[in-house]
């Protein structure tokens, strides 16, 4: 996957070459303290690998709560569900914090990037969220997800512009929507206004259908896309949450996974892994996005500026400078 067909094999000026690892493995569910140390061995694994950059899946830390109803109808909550959501809560980390700076700490020892998805908490309430780390072990951005789907509102709050914003990564322009809010049309133009390369979609999908998003965002946005999931089976649970509320019905293996790369023309690089745990280390060509966007460029000739414009309320004014959205302050009343 080198991209050195054709006559753009004599750009090497123009070429920024990007090691990519995709960590499909099973959390420590409501074990904060296992989960830190799970990320520690597979970040290892994959920088032995070379990886660059490291992406874990959504809701890693600690783990997504699936088949789990918190005891909650319309009109009624368990005390029973308040318990399991206390904790929850008090196995989620303060961001920032100390379980930040121990996420840093790893991306400093393998000198390399961590995206990372978390539950954290900020007063009582908890957000779906992907943390990124640089090489020093900084954090260096976090998007918040902006709509939890269907039970997961519940338990999570939403994220806003903020999160949004697109960052630069050895020479790379990442970002990344979590699961479901990769179906917000609007979200995914924020960040192809922003010239994305690499699309970040960690998840908790592991439908079949889910790999026809993640080709078509890759075909959409002429960029690289990197859906990542975790592999869970349902002895991974902690043994007293085995009989809750709909666990039983999902079976031995509760997420099969399904990782996988797809290229700016939609080609799968590799995966979608399933059925186990594992490492997808891609080396990504920035090469393939220039002929890729010829013929579809969404934020430049292939847009309608005359017609549409996006705003972004929230979104970092730098970070819009020079992309086809607007960035809007909070509390703009004009807008």
């Amino acid at each position: 996957m080198a991209g050195n067909e054709g006559p753009g094999a004599v750009l090497k000026e123009d070429a920024a070459l990007l090691r990519v690892a995709a960590v499909q493995a099973a959390p420590a569910l409501f074990d904060l303290e296992r989960g830190v140390e799970r990320v520690a061995d597979w970040t290892a694994r994959a920088a032995a690998e070379g990886a660059r950059l490291v992406v874990f899946p959504e809701a890693f830390l600690p783990g997504y709560p699936r088949g789990l109803g918190f005891g909650a109808v319309v009109g009624s909550r368990s005390q029973a569900g308040r318990d399991l959501f206390a904790r929850l809560w008090h196995e989620c980390p303060r961001v920032p914090g100390p379980v930040t700076e121990r996420l840093g700490a790893i991306a400093r020892e393998h000198d390399l990037w961590l995206a990372l998805g978390v539950i954290e908490r900020e007063g009582g309430t908890l957000y779906c969220t992907l943390l990124y780390f640089d090489p020093e072990g900084r954090l260096r951005h976090r998007h918040r997800k902006l709509k939890p789907t269907g039970s997961e509102r519940l338990i999570w709050g939403e994220g806003d512009g903020r999160g949004l914003a697109c960052l630069r990564v050895d020479g790379v322009t990442v970002g990344g929507l979590v699961c479901w809010e990769n179906y917000m049309p609007l979200a995914r133009m924020a960040l192809y206004a922003q010239g994305v390369e690499l699309y970040l979609a960690p998840t908790a999908d592991c439908r079949d259908g889910w790999q026809a998003s993640l080709q078509h965002i890759a075909l959409e946005g002429r960029c690289f896309v990197v859906g990542c999931n975790q592999f869970v089976r349902r002895d991974d649970l902690p043994a007293e949450l085995r009989g809750l509320d709909g666990v039983p019905a999902l079976g031995e293996i509760v997420c099969r996974g399904g990782s996988a790369v797809y290229g700016p023309l939609g080609e799968r690089l590799a995966g979608p892994l399933v059925d186990r745990e594992g490492v997808l280390v891609v080396q990504l060509d920035t090469r393939r996005i220039a002929r890729g966007r010829f013929d579809l460029d969404v934020a430049g000739h292939y847009a309608r500026p005359d017609v549409f414009r996006l705003q972004v309320r929230g979104l970092d004014a730098a970070m819009a400078e020079g992309s086809g959205c607007v960035a809007v302050p909070e509390g703009d009343p004009a807008a």
